[in-house]
Parts: C-alpha cells; structure tokens; sequence
C-alpha cells in the first residue's frame, strides 16, 4: 500500500496525505459488511474475528480482549505486544443495537432481525481499522515516529459501559492520551465539530418497584393506591430533584415507562417505573444518586408505598482535555483547513468514553456524517440511520494526521 501525497506543515513536518482508492474501496466494503452483521454488546464475536484477520493480514499482532471479545493491537512497539512509552490510543465501539434495521432501499441493511448498526460503531470501527493499516504502512517505511494503540471496544452500548472492562484488561497501560470520534448527523461529511470541556452528559438508568396492599377502587382509603403512588413519583420527584441540585448542572430525570394495574375497577398492588437521568456536570452526576433516591424514598412514603429503588450507575460526562482537542483540531486543519473544523455543543447523550478519561487526557470529536446539501437528519438511534461513507476516508485521515502530529508535541 502506498500514501498518495504529502502536507507540508510549518517547520518542515511532513504527513501522509490522501489514501490510495483500493483501501478506500475496502474500508467502504468492509463497514458494509459490519452494518450487515451487527452484533450486540459483548456478543461481537464476528466483529472481533473480522477485525483481527485483517489486521494479521497487515503484519500486526492483535490480541482479543480476555471477554472474547474486542481488540487491542499496537503499531510500532518492538514486539506489537507493549511498550513503557506513552503511546496515544485511537479507540472505537463495536457493538450494534436491539432494534430492526428501517431501510428499505440499501443493499447493505441489516440481515439479523431487530438488530442495525443505529449508532455508527461501523463507522468507528472502520476508521480505526483503517488508521491501523495507513500506521502499519508508515511504520515499515520508518515514518512512524511514536507507538500508537488500536482499541476496539465491545459493549458501549450496555451500562455502565464496555469500557472498565478493556480498561481491567490492560487497554490504558502505557498510554499518554486517548482519542475517538462519534458520528454525528447534524455535521456534514468532511468536517468535524469539536469542543474542550465536556461534549457529552452523565447517563445513569433507574427502575423502580412500588408495593402496597391493594383493593376495590370503591374503597381507595382502605388501599395503598399505587397508581397515583406511580404518577406522583413521576411528577414530584424531578421537581424535588431540580430544587436539591445546582440548576446550572441540567440533572434532568426522564421517565419512559410506567406500569401498573390490569383492571378499571382495582387498585393494584405493584407499580413499576423506569427512565434515566442525565446530567451535565460532573460533580453533580457524583451527587445524583443519593439526592434521587432520597426524593423517590419521600414521595413513596408520603402515599404509603413501599419503594425498591434499583439505580444503575451508567457513565460519567466525556470532558475533552485541552491539549487532545488541540490535537483533534490542528490534525483536521492539516488535512482539510480551517473551515473543516466547527464548534459543538455539549449534548444530553452519555459515552463510555469518558471512563478513558477518568484515567488518561484525551478528547472525542463528532465526525460528520451527513451528504452536504441534505436536509434531512437521520438521527442516531433509528432504524434508518446511515452516513455519507466518506466520513470514513475523513476518520483515518484525521487518526493518521492526529498520530504524526502528537509525536512532535
């Protein structure tokens, strides 16, 4: 494989510039391939074989994370195995999500049932892969300057996150700094948005279970009536929450389901509720639980039901480190100019992302992924959500870019 051009940067750096058509061409089939199989989290094992063949294919030495699956492979260490110096990791997401795949004219939609690649982990999972082969390449024409790490991460998907795990297997030893993109609908193919601080919020998940003696509606006095028990737990407690936390932090719990009862004329005795809550701050997120529980606690009490409160600590804000988003930046200005580059708001979505960021700097940017010109969004999440492909040429051009650059930093 060779690099078709060159970009001249000031004081005489030199990067690798366009890739050559054929990798192109098989990194769009290849993403393809993946938005046909998606696999759900921690069940990604023909993701984790398909990533592995090629990079074996490419000289490198892939290990598969000891959960069976995802992969960690390092470019340019002497053995492929591990280095002691601080290497900048590219990490990606590998799993799809439980929903039917929408499209109804795409030769490449989904062949399992209710399962779609709704998220773009396809597209993150190609743009490292790619990166990978481009780094391989310069590593044998010995213009690789710095190991790098490849980390494609199972089971993002899945509170509280896929990424302890590739953490616990050793994912972080020797890294510096961590970056990764996120595909985002509302930027266009060719540019990237981009944002020090935190990017993304807090997500925790919440299920609640209301008991008490039910009865005839006839005799409401004589019950623990669960159902306005549920619907006062559903109004007040936001409301109790929003006035025990710092209203700057946008703490914000959101129900969706509810569920109680079988017939018109009896107070039931169970209630379930779940929703998540999500939070801008970091400091508040630490604080979430305790003050929604206390709150969820008071308003039970209040109607007589008994509460049994199941809240699933998900994942901290992804903040972006100043020095990595830097990084992101100058690699895309590099590649694409200034005008390639646009600010980003923070959004209220959670990313096992940010447990990177617990232990290493690093920052994530929003890959455009929507056709310039396009008026319509199709949003993460749904069924016929797709993306401009060459948002991947875009990804592994700002990966090698980032990775040249971080060396002489």
């Amino acid at each position: 494989m060779s690099l078709e051009s060159e970009v001249d940067l000031p004081g005489g750096a030199v990067l690798p510039g366009a890739l050559p058509e054929a990798l192109r061409a098989e990194l769009v089939a290849f993403r393809r391939d993946l938005h046909m199989h998606p696999e759900l989290g921690n069940q990604e094992f023909r993701t984790t074989a398909a990533i592995k063949e090629r990079l074996e294919r490419a000289g490198l030495r892939p290990r598969v994370l000891s959960g069976g699956t995802g992969v960690i492979c390092d470019i340019g260490t002497d053995d492929e195995a591990g280095t002691d110096s601080a290497m900048l990791a590219m990490r990606a997401d590998i799993d799809g999500l439980p929903i039917p795949d929408m499209k109804t004219e795409c030769s490449y939609r989904s062949t399992v049932p209710d399962r779609a690649h709704a998220c773009g982990h396809d597209v993150h999972t190609t743009v490292v892969l790619g990166t990978g082969l481009v780094l391989a390449e310069l590593h044998r024409q010995g213009l690789l300057p710095r190991p790098v790490r490849l980390i494609f991460q199972p089971a993002e998907e899945v509170l509280p996150g896929g990424a302890a795990d590739a953490i616990a297997d050793g994912a972080l030893d020797g890294i510096g700094r961590i970056i990764a993109v996120h595909c985002d609908p509302r930027v266009d193919a060719g540019k990237i948005g981009l944002r020090q601080g935190a990017i993304t919020s807090a997500c925790d998940r919440l299920e609640i279970a209301l008991d008490g003696p039910g009865g005839h509606t006839a005799r409401p006095h004589l019950t623990t009536d669960l159902v306005t028990a549920a619907a006062r737990v559903v109004t007040d407690v936001p409301a109790l929450v929003g006035r025990r936390v710092d209203s700057r932090s946008g703490l914000a719990l959101t129900w969706g389901r509810i569920e109680s009862g079988h017939a018109p004329n009896v107070i039931p005795q169970h209630a379930e509720l779940s929703g998540t809550v999500r939070c801008l701050d970091l400091e508040t997120w630490r604080q979430a639980a305790d003050v929604v529980v206390a709150a969820i606690d008071e308003v039970a009490n209040l109607h007589r039901a008994k509460s049994e409160i199941n809240y699933v600590r998900g994942v901290p804000p992804v903040v972006n480190e100043a020095g990595a988003t830097e990084l992101l930046r100058d690699a895309m200005i590099a590649r694409r100019g200034v005008d390639s580059v646009e600010g980003t708001e923070q959004s209220l979505g959670g990313e096992d992302f940010s447990w990177y960021l617990e232990r290493v700097p690093g920052a994530m940017a929003r890959l455009g992924v929507r056709t310039p010109g396009e008026r319509t969004v199709r949003d993460l999440h749904q069924g016929d959500f797709d993306v401009d492909e060459h948002a991947i040429t875009v990804g592994v051009e700002l990966f090698t870019a980032a990775a040249l650059l971080d060396a002489l930093r």
